[in-house]
């Protein structure tokens, strides 16, 4: 048996019994694991320093060492998840409802942990405890395989979470690190589908495509994010400008954050100069279509969007600007364009606001707010294993309840089909 297959094997076997464990013990598990994420946080650190090191070297992007990088803050901040976690309802064991058949059976479905859940993820160490709180919180094994660019920080984060499954008489298969880094290896994990019940992959374009088109095990796409704001001909101006820029800028390399402003060309030229000097802080490049260029002439960073420019997440401070002459339009293009993930649009007319709500083909769709808040813990869920963009068993911020799987119980005395 390879130790790829004994982790999944390890975790296969346990899962009856992490699926039935008490709710005082899983969030006893929790908080000691949180204690023990900063009771080794000079060593975590140290690790990340490293992974970070070696990731410069190689020239990675910026928005993928934003990921990458542990600071005291964000390291309290992982742990303050796990904290958070185990303070949520248990909702294993839960009788979604109940029912008395005429000839006297009684029929209920109980929410019940879906087994063994195989998170694939690229360079974010925070996933690393994230997934392990969401998924023993519903009683779920759960097997990380991280990118080779977080591995020395995942191994101590993991080794601090096992010390709490240990301390508690929890085994360990509840939790498994794949360690070994290359292409072959992760290949083979999307194919154990005799252990592993679920498989969600967090990460870029290029992984979730191929996770989807190689794994044997049934996927959660957790989404890229196309977003887009759409500014109404009856926008409040400086309230797009602060939705945009905060949109944008308060963090570029998330799948939340805006890629593409469309606008309503009868206030373009009037709103876009404003946008552009509140980006400008930021040094935010537009890419524009004519029009938009045409109110942009002579403005510096700003260039002609091309095709590809329109379906792009770029995790970088680039935007592209497009015009539209109505809400229609506006939809047509970001139902095109998007990746399903969240969708803005900054309107004063009511009928338009529901117009949006209704048509957008997305898991998240605001009227007036950032797209920023697509977001687990913002939405009150806790910490999120990922953002589901498909429509299937879960969609939207995935917490604990996405997660689960039901049962149904039914109750009888003596009753037989004719």
């Amino acid at each position: 048996m390879t130790n790829l297959e004994k982790i999944c094997a390890d975790a296969y076997e346990v899962r009856v019994k992490i699926g039935t464990l008490d709710t005082d013990v899983k969030n006893k598990v929790l908080n000691d694991a949180a204690d023990n994420l900063m009771a080794k946080e000079e060593q975590i650190l140290q690790a990340n320093k490293k992974d970070v090191a070696a990731a410069e070297e190689k020239m990675i992007n910026k928005s993928m060492i934003d990921r990458l990088t542990l600071d005291h803050a964000r390291l309290d901040g992982m742990a303050d998840g796990l904290r958070q976690i185990a303070k949520l309802a248990d909702p294993i064991g839960e009788v979604m409802s109940m029912s008395k058949r005429p000839n006297g059976l009684i029929i209920g479905k109980r929410r019940v942990a879906i087994g063994v859940v195989g998170i694939i993820f690229e360079a974010r160490p925070n996933v690393t405890s994230d997934a392990f709180g969401l998924c023993f919180k519903t009683g779920n094994c759960v097997i990380l395989k991280g990118g080779s660019d977080a591995i020395s920080t995942n191994i101590v984060i993991v080794e601090a979470l096992k010390e709490a499954l240990r301390a508690n008489g929890v085994p360990e298969g509840a939790l498994g690190l794949i360690e070994d880094t290359d292409r072959e290896t992760t290949n083979a994990f999307m194919k154990m589908n005799q252990y592993v019940d679920v498989l969600i992959p967090r990460g870029g374009a290029g992984l979730i495509k191929n996770v989807v088109a190689n794994a044997t095990i049934p996927v959660i796409q957790t989404g890229t994010g196309n977003c887009h704001v759409y500014v109404d001909k009856d926008a409040d101006f400086d309230m797009a400008v602060n939705i945009i820029n905060n949109a944008k800028t308060q963090r570029i390399s998330v799948c939340n954050a805006c890629e593409s402003i469309v606008v309503h060309s009868a206030v373009e030229a009037e709103f876009l100069p404003m946008l552009y000097e509140k980006l400008k802080e930021h040094h935010v490049q537009l890419r524009c279509d004519e029009r938009a260029q045409a109110v942009l002439d002579n403005y510096d960073n700003v260039t002609a969007a091309t095709e590809d420019d329109w379906g792009t997440e770029y995790l970088d401070y680039i935007m592209s600007v497009k015009t539209v002459d109505s809400i229609d339009e506006a939809i047509e293009h970001i139902n095109k364009y998007n990746t399903s993930h969240s969708e803005a649009i900054v309107t004063n007319d009511y009928d338009n606001a529901q117009k949006f709500l209704n048509e957008i083909d997305a898991a998240c769709v605001y009227v007036n707010a950032s797209t920023r808040f697509s977001d687990g813990n913002e939405f009150g869920f806790g910490a999120e294993i990922g953002i589901s963009t498909q429509k299937l068993h879960a969609r939207g911020p995935m917490g604990l309840e996405a997660l689960t799987s039901y049962k149904y119980i039914i109750y009888g005395s003596g009753q037989i089909r004719e």
